[in-house]
């Protein structure tokens, strides 16, 4: 899948109090607890369905809805995945913030092909629920990480 062909979404960043090792840590503690859930994961059809492969995440690596495209530690992981109503990637990165300090930023990009994948992005991104759920997931990261 080439990410930068897909259309970009949004993007949510947040400062944290840590060096982009133990962010790096945090995102991969924090993706095995979360991510889409084998349940909806299963409903909505996701290619990848369950967790699997190096911990932390590894390219090739798995999570319900996601697998890791590729990882460069401390520095971006990028996550891609696909449903019936989407095919999508999350990439995250990290930048230096100062001293003890770094900038995660999560980064969405998405096509939402057809009837039913323009209601998908209707009820999940135009909505407002997938930024509650991003802003969510950093926040995890940044608590996890602190």
């Amino acid at each position: 899948m080439e990410i930068a062909a897909l259309p970009y979404v949004d993007e949510h960043a947040t400062v944290i109090a840590a060096d982009a090792d133990a962010v790096w840590r945090g995102i991969g503690d924090v993706l095995d607890h979360s991510g889409l859930g084998p349940g909806y994961a299963r409903l909505v059809g996701c290619a990848d369905r369950t967790a699997s492969g190096p911990r932390p995440p590894a390219e090739g690596s798995t999570m319900p809805g996601f697998r890791v495209a590729s990882a460069d530690p401390g520095r971006e992981l990028v996550l891609i995945g696909r449903h019936y109503f989407s095919t999508y990637a999350l990439v995250f990165r990290l930048d230096e913030a100062g001293p003890g300090r770094t900038r995660l930023r999560a980064e969405t990009r998405a096509r939402f092909p057809g009837p039913g994948g323009g209601l998908y992005r209707l009820l999940v991104v135009a909505s407002g629920g997938h930024a509650v759920l991003t802003g969510r997931l950093l926040s995890a990261i940044r608590r996890r990480a602190e």
